[in-house]
């Protein structure tokens, strides 16, 4: 059997869009991707199916993978034949110990790739305003570790010279040790109101910055119970954040939100949930797929062939548009055979699907569901003519059962089936159950359901107590319904049913929960 290779890839300091090109290349192009909780999960999207996915950081029944096992796991991945991507948080030549990976790889004749990374030591800082150098303020930097104990602290830096020897001081896991840093660089010269910086987490949701000087630092970490990981920022160019803070300054900073969208429709709300300063935690539990079944099949064809006999196609979501036109071209069928339908849309993104297609829509709702589409087109419905209905196999029965009550002849065609996601990150399921994820997102009756289901099969015996005290934006009416039947809350449910209407409302929640915590505060 050849042997594999492995690539040490550099994911940046957080955020996923910070990884290079060449590094997305490589998870694109991995069989296996090995990852820890420095790493951004989002990141695990872009691994292609079927490509096994190995989480070393700490589980709830399982200690963090040691450094050693990490290093034979590489070796044993590539001997099997296989391409391996290890993904490091920042750049993995920068105390990510990627030396004592390689050169394992190295002594067993494994052909390996380092691909640096945005190092945290440069991004973090900016992230919280701080720009490392500053041509008034500091022109030279030095990064240092401060993760050994004072004694190796001792032999590993010559404090007398590192003190003065650059502008800024970038001290990387250094927290517990803030103390005696910061009395090391004042007994070496350094003025005791010189401004330092600690930022935790940083250009992650959890991104916390606390800011003192040398004599006052300690206190205040303390204080502040501020816990590691954390980059410190030692000099002058910390009074730039003041003006220059801006991630913080975004409408959903700090939170982080479950997208429990199918994995092909996600990744727009995520985008957006991004843009605007939160997290999105992509969590699919929906799926669609083709129907499969040869009944549903050879109906669909059937109603497929009669394309002339069609006054109205009525389009309910932009799946039903997609499949519907993929059932068009497997059968062969021209789209200009319906000539004789007008075409209804229940809202904006399936109008828009459509629109993409060069087909106009000829009525949309003023409430995007299946009532409002009601609404919008009984006074131009005659009875007798025939509808054709492409959706879902969970689609509500609404909408045919009116036609027909109103003396129309309604066709329903499964273009599509929805089923249950099974397969989630592990990370993902562990901030649910740390209660780390700070709102639920859900777009359909189906994703409320389906979460559950999948939380039960995860081993949550009771989900919705789980999920008691996370705030849930539901799409519209129907899905809020589902929400509570099930037991939930739902904090949030916008005016019209769109996915920018729902962030939209989003934010004004997060606004007001801000305004409220300022009152309390004074």
């Amino acid at each position: 059997m050849d042997k594999g290779k492995v690539y040490l890839v550099g994911a940046g300091p957080g955020d996923p869009k910070l990884i290079t090109v060449r590094g997305l290349q490589c998870l694109e192009e991995c069989e296996v991707v090995v990852y820890d909780r420095l790493a951004s999960p989002r990141l695990l999207r872009y691994v292609k199916p079927g490509a096994e996915r190995i989480y070393v950081g700490k589980l709830p029944d399982r200690h963090t993978m040691k450094q050693e096992e990490i290093n034979q796991l590489l070796v044993d991945l590539a001997l099997e034949g296989k391409i391996v991507t290890r993904l490091k948080g920042g750049d993995p030549t920068i105390f990510g110990r990627v030396g004592e990976e390689a050169e394992l790889l190295y002594d067993n004749g494994i052909e390996f790739e380092i691909v640096p990374g945005i190092t945290s030591a440069i991004a973090v800082p900016a992230y919280a305003g701080i720009p490392v150098t500053h041509r008034d303020m500091a022109s030279s930097l030095s990064i240092i570790t401060g993760h050994e104990s004072p004694d190796k602290l001792d032999r590993s830096i010559h404090w007398d010279k590192v003190t003065n020897a650059t502008g800024t001081l970038i001290f990387l896991m250094g927290v517990a040790k803030i103390g005696y840093i910061s009395d090391q660089l004042m007994k070496h010269g350094k003025p005791p109101q010189t401004p330092v910086a600690l930022i935790r987490w940083g250009t992650r949701v959890e991104q916390r910055t606390i800011v003192g000087t040398l004599e006052t630092i300690e206190g205040i970490v303390k204080a502040a119970n501020f816990q590691p990981p954390a980059v410190i920022v030692v000099g002058d160019v910390v009074l730039q954040r003041e003006k220059l803070k801006w991630y913080e300054n975004k409408p959903l900073f700090g939170l982080r939100i479950l997208v429990t969208r199918a994995r092909a429709q996600a990744s727009e709300l995520a985008e957006q949930i991004e843009t605007l300063g939160g997290e999105p935690c992509e969590f699919p539990v929906i799926e669609t797929i083709e129907p499969t079944d040869p009944v549903v099949v050879a109906n669909l064809k059937e109603q497929l062939e009669q394309a002339e006999q069609y006054e109205w196609l009525m389009f309910t979501s932009v799946n039903g548009v997609e499949y519907f036109f993929e059932w068009l071209r497997k059968f062969n069928i021209d789209i200009r055979r319906f000539f004789g339908a007008r075409i209804a849309a229940v809202g904006p993104k399936t109008a828009e699907a459509l629109a993409k297609r060069g087909l106009v829509v000829d009525e949309l709702p003023v409430k995007f569901h299946a009532e409002g589409l009601l609404d919008k087109l009984a006074p131009q419905l005659k009875a007798g003519e025939r509808v054709l209905l492409p959706r879902g196999d969970l689609a509500r029965e609404v909408l045919p059962r009116e036609l027909k009550a109103m003396g129309l002849v309604p066709t329903e065609i499964d273009v599509y089936e929805t089923v249950i996601v099974d397969e989630q990150d592990e990370l993902a399921l562990e901030w649910i159950r740390e209660k780390e994820i700070h709102m639920i997102t859900f777009t359909s009756s189906s994703t409320v359901t389906n979460l559950l289901e999948v939380l039960r099969r995860k081993g949550i015996s009771d989900p919705v107590q789980l999920l008691s005290d996370i705030p849930i934006a539901s799409i519209g009416p129907l899905t809020t319904k589902t929400a509570l039947e099930a037991g939930l809350k739902v904090a949030i449910e916008p005016e019209d049913s769109t996915l920018d209407s729902m962030l939209k409302a989003i934010v004004d929640y997060q606004q007001k929960q801000l305004a409220k915590l300022v009152e309390e505060e004074y």
